[in-house]
């Protein structure tokens, strides 16, 4: 049976008002919501800017792996890097001077590769142009323990020498805005009011350095696939070019 007109408009009415009723319900949930900032995060930000710091060290240290991008600036020199770190190696390229070569280490098996372009360069030391440039386009060298590059060049690749020297602020330390980076929510911490660096520090689960900005204006890097590993392989041995200990020869 149909039902009167009057009961059908009573139904209708009453649906506007549940949805009032729901309404006002989600409201008074949200009122009852907490207000801090730092709910569901791992609690660092209510920790003393040092502490934060110092937390955000040794989560590094313990990471297994880590990628890390960006500009240093060291001795008046610019280097861009874009480098995947792990305890086993290193894979990554590095920018100077107009230039760009990658670098590979595996163990204490370190290689060097980059084209025509940069082997006749006048960007790199001179004690590199051993050999003729098109010998070099495209090889890996292989750099020896002995060789007085080595150490430069594998600073590049070992994370805890790396992170060490980069992980480091100067002046009294305060806490600062709660930002994001890369969708992970994070916390700065400052040092002389910016002026000696400053991080950011993940507010999300382990409380790893996500973003370094160098006191003095000495670059500003990302880092990021903290505890992701990545594969690390030799190259071809008949894709090595290899100079034994005598890479670099000084020139008279």
């Amino acid at each position: 049976m149909t039902p009167p007109a009057s009961a059908s408009l009573l139904r209708w009415r009453r649906i506007p008002a549940a949805v009032a009723c729901a309404g006002a319900l989600a409201l008074t949930l949200g009122a009852c919501a907490s207000d801090d900032p730092d709910e569901g995060t791992n609690g660092i930000g209510d920790l003393p800017a040092a502490e934060i710091e110092e937390r955000a060290r040794q989560a590094a240290v313990d990471a297994s792996a880590v990628r890390l991008s960006g500009t240093v600036i060291s001795e008046g020199q610019s280097y861009r890097l874009d480098v995947r770190l792990s305890e086993e190696g290193a894979v990554g390229e590095v920018s100077a001077e107009g230039t760009t070569f990658e670098l590979l280490r595996v163990g204490e098996e370190l290689y060097m590769k980059a084209d025509e372009a940069f082997w006749e360069s006048e960007g790199i030391p001179e004690e590199l142009e051993t050999d003729p440039a098109e010998k070099l386009d495209g090889k890996y060298v292989r750099v020896a323990p002995e060789d007085p590059a080595y150490e430069q060049l594998s600073g590049f690749t070992d994370k805890e020498t790396l992170l060490d020297g980069l992980l480091t602020l100067d002046g009294e330390r305060e806490t600062g805005e709660r930002g994001e980076v890369g969708g992970v929510r994070t916390i700065r911490v400052e040092a002389d009011g910016g002026v000696g660096g400053a991080m950011e520090v993940s507010l999300d689960g382990v409380p790893y350095p996500m973003r370094l900005e160098r006191g003095g204006a000495a670059g500003e890097l990302t880092m990021d696939d903290w505890g992701e590993e990545f594969s690390l392989h030799a190259p071809n041995e008949d894709d090595i070019v290899d100079y034994g200990d005598a890479m670099i020869e000084p020139r008279d």
